[in-house]
């Protein structure tokens, strides 16, 4: 069996900068000499989401549009972790400032990649367990979210109706509600 080997950069240059949309277009050589003139790359700073549960039990979650899907989304509070910022922080901070929801016992349960061929960034997805609602909600003044307490059937419920479409949040909250930690 042969071995994987990573591919040599011979060139790379930004086609594109900006805060929210970074790419990047890199001539690649592959190990087998084959050489690659345009193999792209999306840029974007590592991101958090939070499987936050109650003192009660119930999951805090968000609905807020989605421009890209057109349509209004069941999600998990999330963002992106700021420069120098430590990932749990930002996933507090994250909680607090989508939900008003802070304190509890934190954990963190994966890290992920929404897709490693083209994008370079993981997603450190955490729990929070206990939380309990300590402010209101501080969006950001192109957020429009509201808050949401969900029971774990209700959550089950938009799993297995395939209401749920942002891959990052539904596959820890699989792993969560059906692959308990042992």
């Amino acid at each position: 069996m042969s071995e994987i080997k990573k591919w040599d950069i011979l060139d790379s240059q930004y086609i594109i900068k900006r805060p929210w949309l970074t790419a990047r277009k890199d001539r690649v050589k592959l190990p087998n000499g084959q050489i690659n003139d345009e193999f792209y790359v999306l840029e974007y700073p590592d991101w958090v989401n939070v499987i936050a549960v109650t003192e009660d039990g119930d999951f805090v979650m968000i609905e807020q549009y989605r421009h890209g899907l057109g349509r209004v989304q069941t999600e998990i509070c999330a963002g992106v972790v700021e420069s120098g910022e430590r990932h749990l922080d930002a996933a507090k901070r994250e909680l607090l400032e989508e939900s008003g929801y802070g304190d509890g016992d934190w954990r963190l349960l994966t890290i992920l990649s929404g897709n490693p061929s083209t994008t370079n960034n993981l997603t450190y997805c955490y729990v929070a367990e206990g939380v309990r609602k300590i402010s209101s909600q501080h969006l950001d003044r192109t957020e429009d979210v509201a808050v949401r307490l969900l029971s774990r059937d209700k959550v089950i419920e938009l799993l297995r109706k395939d209401d749920m479409k942002q891959s990052l949040m539904v596959a820890p909250l699989l792993r969560y509600l059906f692959m308990p930690e042992t």
